[in-house]
């Protein structure tokens, strides 16, 4: 088969077009809004009241009880956090809301070498040496059986907030999951950061129905809080248990915390449907009014980007990275430490380190790379549907992202491989559309029961551990279950455009519109195509290899910047590209960033 990379376009609901116009949509919105399969002109709006109703998601309002008992009871709440962005933005908001009402919580996040992922039964040890009455988890613990049954033996109750997909059996708990069997909460895509915010939600609902809360501020918490592994200020004391605190706390204005939701809604790359697009909106409102906690705003300043343009672009490819790297290389307590701290001081010196471990991850990334390319040949035979890689020099920490560049570069579902001590390895895999990641693997462990020790993730990225002296059995298993699921549209890259833009429509002023709404995964940004004639072109940077060329369309010339572009471009080329708005030394013009060319 041959395999070869495609340009095509999204089609148009002409009448939803229409009725998105009339209710108010400039018309290239509602053009790129009706080919997103938007269901109505009511998901142009991004209020708060548009949220789907906390009752909906399962077994929310129970978590809110037994949470409402640990705060009226005063007993120790530890939260068990992932060890990612959305697992630290999670933690972060589980730890302010939990203490703006009262709850005696502290925190604890596993470290990726020494306790792998989810609630074990050795957290679960770890969460009874720290006092704790009771468990939270957020952002992990749907397949935590083991570890819930342990903390259920040491006299703990478990409440698992999660978003993950559940294996053939989950832990005997509450469990707040949209993905979770039974659940029928209108969004599946919710993140770990907006499952806790929907508990939070519910929690101040069944505080209120107590009459819990007061009319004013008395001994309240600070905001700020430690884990056992954070270098921070102890928490406030806790009050005598049995003494009731009815009264003592005021209603806590929960929106203070969406931009840490919309960070972690971002970060974990969820599709962006409705209800989460409303998250991320409001989020972005917050911080760009400057009303953002002190880490995200010391992470804008180390990331060198202006929060008053905050994006979601900013997050995923800005602050993300910096919170990730110390989850990869270090621990993740001093990410969480960051979004906690309660001056911007003391915030600003974490997001620094937080940079520096940033620059460190891409040291060893790119060293990685190297390393990785050197044991690939340039192009895959056209037989071959998957890669694996593993070599015992690789970094645990950045295996996912490796995995992801193999991905883009080959386009086909990969995983990276590292040494985990033990005789096992760990590897983080990355795949293209039609390639469900975490049913390949499932396939595969039904396979081979022994060889996998376990496993989780979703369609698009997963991870494994398992048995190192059958990497190579691996790799056939994983290449053979692939090959049994694709066909050849599956493995042609194919680039989804919203077809040609209209010369009147690339100006700034669009190009502003555009970026100015929430797109990104399952929403993406949109990319036009067009035929264009090349009038001149340049190299730019000094290692030359990016180009700039000045591009006509219908007598009108636009600068066009081509990325990893070293080839002479030809008179004639066919475009997919995305226009934006460049500010540069005080200028601020139109550019069309190519995502791809041909010849025309």
């Amino acid at each position: 088969m041959s395999y070869q990379k495609h340009i095509a376009t999204r089609p148009v609901n002409p009448q939803l077009q229409a009725e998105l116009e009339q209710a108010g949509a400039p018309p290239l919105l509602a053009q790129l809004y009706a080919a997103r399969q938007v269901a109505s002109a009511d998901e142009l709006q991004d209020g708060l009241a548009q949220l789907i109703p906390f009752t909906e998601l399962t077994h929310c309002t129970a978590a809110a009880q037994r949470l409402a008992q640990a705060i009226e009871q005063q007993e120790k709440i530890i939260v068990i956090a992932d060890y990612d962005a959305d697992g630290a933005t999670a933690c972060t908001v589980a730890m302010k809301g939990l203490q703006s009402m009262g709850a005696v919580v502290d925190f604890f996040v596993p470290n990726r070498f020494e306790h792998g992922y989810g609630l074990t039964p050795e957290l679960a040890d770890i969460a009874k040496n720290l006092g704790a009455d009771l468990i939270l988890t957020v952002d992990n613990g749907i397949s935590s059986r083991e570890g819930v049954e342990r903390a259920k033996i040491l006299g703990m109750d478990t409440v698992v907030t999660d978003h993950h997909h559940a294996g053939d059996s989950v832990p005997d708990c509450i469990i707040v999951n949209p993905n979770q069997r039974g659940c029928t909460f209108p969004s599946k895509n919710l993140a770990g950061v907006g499952v806790i915010f929907y508990v939070l939600i519910a929690l101040r609902a069944e505080l209120r129905s107590r009459g819990f809360f007061s009319g004013s501020l008395k001994n309240t918490p600070s905001p700020s809080g430690r884990g056992q592994n954070a270098n921070h200020a102890p928490l406030p004391s806790p009050l005598p248990r049995g003494e009731g605190i009815k009264g003592i706390f005021p209603e806590p204005k929960l929106d203070k915390l969406l931009d840490l939701v919309a960070l972690g809604t971002v970060a974990d790359v969820v599709p962006l449907d409705h209800n989460n697009r409303i998250l991320v909106s409001q989020g972005l409102k917050r911080i760009r009014a400057g009303q953002m906690s002190h880490g995200v705003q010391a992470l804008f300043r180390a990331a060198r980007r202006d929060w008053r343009k905050a994006q979601p672009f900013d997050m995923g490819f800005g602050l993300a990275p910096r919170i990730n790297a110390a989850g990869r290389l270090d621990d993740m307590s001093v990410g969480i430490a960051c979004l906690l701290a309660d001056n911007l001081e003391t915030a600003q010196q974490i997001a620094n380190e937080l940079n520096d471990l940033n620059h460190t991850r891409q040291e060893i990334e790119q060293d990685m790379l190297q390393n990785v390319l050197a044991l690939c040949p340039d192009r895959l035979p056209e037989t071959q549907t998957t890669l694996s890689v593993y070599h015992d020099s690789f970094h645990q920490g950045v295996v996912g992202i490796v995995a992801s560049r193999l991905k883009d570069r080959f386009y086909r579902p990969v995983f990276v491989f590292a040494p985990s001590g033990n005789g096992e390895i760990r590897g983080s895999g990355r795949s293209i559309a039609g390639v469900h990641l975490r049913d390949v693997l499932d396939l595969i462990a039904k396979r081979c029961p022994d060889m996998i020790i376990k496993f989780g993730g979703h369609a698009m990225a997963a991870g494994l551990t398992m048995v190192a002296h059958r990497f190579e059995e691996f790799c056939q298993q994983f290449e053979e279950v692939v090959q049994s699921l694709v066909d050849e549209a599956i493995l042609s890259q194919t680039y989804l455009t919203d077809g040609s833009l209209n010369v009147r429509d690339i100006n700034l002023q669009q190009a502003a519109l555009i970026n100015n709404q929430v797109w990104g995964q399952g929403f993406p940004a949109p990319t036009f195509n067009d035929e264009f004639t090349v009038v001149r072109q340049q190299f730019m940077g000094a290692e030359k290899k990016h180009k700039k060329a000045w591009v006509q369309k219908d007598g009108c010339e636009f600068e066009a910047v081509f990325w990893r572009c070293e080839d002479e471009l030809p008179e004639k080329i066919r475009v997919v590209y995305r226009p934006t708005v460049n500010e540069w030394q005080g200028n601020v013009d139109l550019q069309l960033y190519v995502d791809y060319w041909e010849s025309a």
